[in-house]
């Protein structure tokens, strides 16, 4: 099943993804993640990329690609909209998610709290859009305060749990610009530092464990039945 991104015979990679994956990007700010994946993959087809402003930056070149180009989608809100609720994708990536700068008399908990508030709202609609076998892709500064910001817990709050988490590097993705989140300087790039790609997925409902006396019940009637059967032959 190559859509899951498997490496059947003409699939492009760029780093995780693949051209048979369908693949979900979010607050993508001019849409230049979006457009390396397309430009690696020879196709934007399988891509829909997002932002929550209206820039106007590789859009048309995206476009070209065969891409799906969406504007005002709140990634807190994202499984009601028109054209994402009736979907579902192999990736949904949210790359270095940012609630915006405030004032300066917001202290650094009430950032934090902020942030992770949009990342909870995120993952929670992310999951909704998420092909069983997904996986979302969250990238992230590591390192204090961005630890405060305790993505696992957050996926896990989703039923979503870790499955990897791997270095990012920007100069994988060529063209690769990263902004700024919501407000008047969202459309600025900001330093990236060390930083990482948190892999998700759904949580797997494993079944309880059984007791020993359950399982001796269980052989005990297998027993009886297996007799029963033979006796019923014999007559």
């Amino acid at each position: 099943m190559t859509r899951r991104g498997r490496k059947g015979k003409g699939v492009k990679w760029l780093k995780h993804y693949s051209s048979a994956q369908s693949i979900l990007i979010i607050g993508d700010g001019d849409f230049s993640f979006s457009m390396a994946l397309a430009t690696a993959f020879g196709s934007g087809a399988n891509l829909v990329a997002t932002s929550l402003d209206s820039y106007e930056s590789n859009v048309m070149e995206l476009k070209i690609t065969g891409a799906t180009v969406l504007h005002g989608v709140n990634a807190k809100k994202m499984k009601s909209h028109t054209y994402l609720k009736t979907r579902q994708f192999d990736r949904i990536v949210f790359n270095f998610p940012h609630a915006g700068f405030k004032a300066k008399d917001y202290k650094e908990v009430q950032m934090v709290s902020l942030h992770k508030v949009l990342v909870k709202g995120f993952l929670a609609n992310a999951r909704c859009l998420l092909h069983p076998y997904g996986e979302i892709h969250i990238s992230h500064k590591i390192g204090y305060p961005y630890d405060e910001w305790n993505l696992e817990q957050l996926a896990s709050e989703s039923s979503l749990t870790m499955i990897k988490k791997v270095k990012f590097q920007k100069e994988d993705y060529p063209g690769y610009n990263q902004k700024r989140g919501d407000g008047a300087k969202c459309n600025r790039s900001f330093p990236l530092g060390e930083c990482c790609t948190f892999q998700f997925c759904i949580k797997s409902e494993e079944p309880e464990e059984e007791t020993p006396l359950v399982c001796l019940v269980a052989a005990l009637a297998n027993v009886n039945l297996s007799q029963s059967h033979r006796n019923y032959v014999t007559v």
